[in-house]
């Protein structure tokens, strides 16, 4: 599966910026979809996870009320909407995609490239 994330951009704090994740090479409806990130000095982690229907989603504490993940089987797209944003959420997004529901980046095995949020103060 090849991933190619975008939407990525500049945002003020309070603002929304939706990236999108298009995947190609495989049935996209055989993969669970997950979206992590990783800031300047950290480590990658766990944003939001979609199954494969688009039925069951999870996301971390931080983001919950704020963040929606979503997917189109058709479009073969993936969606993270983010809204409220904060000046934390500043970080290099990855969508991934796996054939294990889970929160763990080794449980994918396919990655895009990253797009980069950053939110201003």
């Amino acid at each position: 599966v090849q991933l190619q994330a975008s939407g990525g951009g500049l945002v003020q704090a309070g603002g929304s910026l939706r990236l999108s994740c298009a995947a190609s090479g495989r049935t996209f409806s055989d993969y669970v979809m997950g979206w992590f990130r990783q800031a300047p000095g950290k480590e990658r982690e766990f944003v939001a996870r979609i199954n494969w229907s688009g039925s069951v989603t999870y996301y971390t504490d931080p983001v919950k009320g704020r963040f929606t993940v979503s997917r189109d089987n058709v479009k073969n797209t993936v969606y993270l909407q983010m809204n409220s944003l904060k000046p934390e959420d500043t970080a290099v997004y990855y969508c991934a995609a796996g054939t294990v529901f889970s929160s763990v980046p080794l449980r994918y095995d396919y990655w895009g490239q990253g797009t980069l949020v950053t939110v201003s103060s």
